[in-house]
């Protein structure tokens, strides 16, 4: 893709040359006439690089530059100027200006300061990228050498390299990023855009406009155009999280997306084409949801081309070691107790622990018990109340001779917990050992909203 070039300046006839000589290099060359015009544009392009004049009016370059630092402190700005000094020069670099250039210019220096500022805001964007990429995954690994996994890695193993939308499949808590960070990473996008959407976490009203973008006065507010997570990810690859929380309405506009590789911006008639990979993952049981007509069932079987089931902790035991070992040392390093281990007693009983959580409850137990134990070993003793309370409550339920109606006793659980918990969501779902969400949808299920 050619670099996109912005050029803030007040003088018509110096934007015009400035941009002739640069498209012949193969630039993309955007222009606007004074500082307040430019941020406007910055906020519409995206700029790789910006040429901004230090005298204007409406609002000088110092300014400008200052708010362009603000939005983003990463592009790099040359600060055109026929009014020179060593001061401006010293100012305008203490504010974030990488170079500067006195008028008139020779366009060839230009040309070369142009190559040189955007080597180094490749450089930046390449080590700010290295860093949150590392800062996300740290910790963050696929560790399992149950049969169940090494299922799951065998499938990942074969799928990374190719372009097949993936559907990962689990328990809240089992690993789905993690899986697809891993398929992402060993895939031939790994050196494009990754980006994640949690379509739960994004109301309604906001979730087209985060998707897709939106166009300046779409809608009150729309001051400038935005780019959407579906355009940023171009040539990589997009991981829509909760999938399963998309309406009816988004997911038509989704499946435009899956079938034809298109949209347009809200507010918009260009249609965008992208290139890119999908992966998508629930907690939710997507086909049941389908047959109730909550799910369209040609997004059901556009999602699903690559189905990976991710096992639930209880249904992986012998991984539980492995894991525990891991964090252990983890947040051992993490906080400077390195020698942290555990004893054979409080294994056991971690093992035999349910982890309606999954990794992510054992993650943040491990964690919490790094920090909190005296001592380099982790006694049965130090372990929290519910390790005990809940694994003598998974003994004590013992299936009748004659049976039982399943959901009359799931409905009886659940009221009983609301009303130990006084209607309080979160407290009923941990007494239950499920997580709230999937309480939501018991309590809808069996019309318990009054109890």
């Amino acid at each position: 893709m050619n670099k996109r070039i912005l050029i803030i300046d007040d003088e018509k006839n110096m934007r015009w040359a400035i941009k002739k000589a640069l498209e012949k290099e193969g630039y993309n060359i955007y222009e606007a006439e004074n500082g307040q015009d430019g941020l406007e544009k910055l906020e519409e392009i995206y700029p790789d690089l910006i040429l901004l004049d230090l005298r204007m009016p409406v609002m000088d370059g110092m300014e400008a530059l200052q708010r362009i630092k603000e939005i983003n402190q990463d592009i790099p700005v040359i600060m055109l100027t026929a009014h020179g000094t060593m001061e401006s020069a010293v100012e305008a670099m203490k504010l974030g200006a990488l170079d500067y250039i006195s008028k008139p210019f020779d366009i060839e220096e230009l040309k070369v300061l142009i190559k040189k500022a955007l080597n180094v805001g490749e450089l930046k964007s390449e080590v700010n990228y290295l860093r949150e990429e590392l800062e996300k995954n740290t910790g963050k690994t696929v560790i399992g050498e149950s049969p169940k996994m090494k299922k799951v890695l065998e499938i990942v193993e074969r799928v990374a390299s190719t372009n097949a939308t993936i559907l990962i499949l689990g328990e809240s808590g089992t690993g789905k990023e993690v899986i697809a960070n891993t398929i992402h990473y060993n895939s031939d996008r790994k050196d494009k855009p990754y980006v994640k959407v949690n379509c739960g976490a994004i109301p309604e009203n906001l979730i087209e406009s985060e998707l897709f973008g939106y166009e300046k006065g779409a809608f009150t507010g729309a001051i400038a155009r935005k780019i959407g997570k579906f355009e940023r990810a171009r040539g990589g690859t997009i991981f829509l999280d909760e999938i399963g929380e998309l309406d009816l309405g988004m997911q038509v506009k989704l499946l435009r997306v899956l079938q034809e590789r298109e949209f347009e911006r809200v507010g918009g008639n260009e249609t965008i084409k992208i290139d890119i990979r999908v992966i998508a993952a629930t907690n939710k049981d997507l086909f049941k949801m389908m047959q109730e007509g909550n799910f369209r069932e040609d997004l059901y079987y556009r999602l699903n081309v690559i189905p990976i089931e991710l096992p639930a902790l209880r249904d992986r035991k012998e991984d539980i070691p492995l894991l525990i070992e891991h964090f252990l040392n983890y947040y051992g390093k993490e906080i400077g107790r390195k020698n942290m281990s555990i004893s054979k007693k409080a294994m056991e009983k971690l093992i035999q622990y349910k982890w309606s959580g999954n990794i992510r409850e054992l993650e943040n137990m491990i964690e919490r018990l790094v920090i909190l134990v005296d001592g380099d070993i982790i006694e049965e003793r130090h372990l929290p109340s519910e390790v005990f309370t809940r694994t003598e409550m998974d003994n004590a339920f013992k299936l009748p001779e004659n049976g039982v109606n399943l959901e009359q006793v799931e409905k009886s659980l659940i009221s009983q917990a609301l009303e130990i918990s006084n209607g309080n969501q979160t407290h009923a779902a941990k007494l239950l050992g499920i997580t709230r969400h999937t309480l939501i949808y018991r309590i809808e299920k069996y019309n318990l909203q009054d109890v």
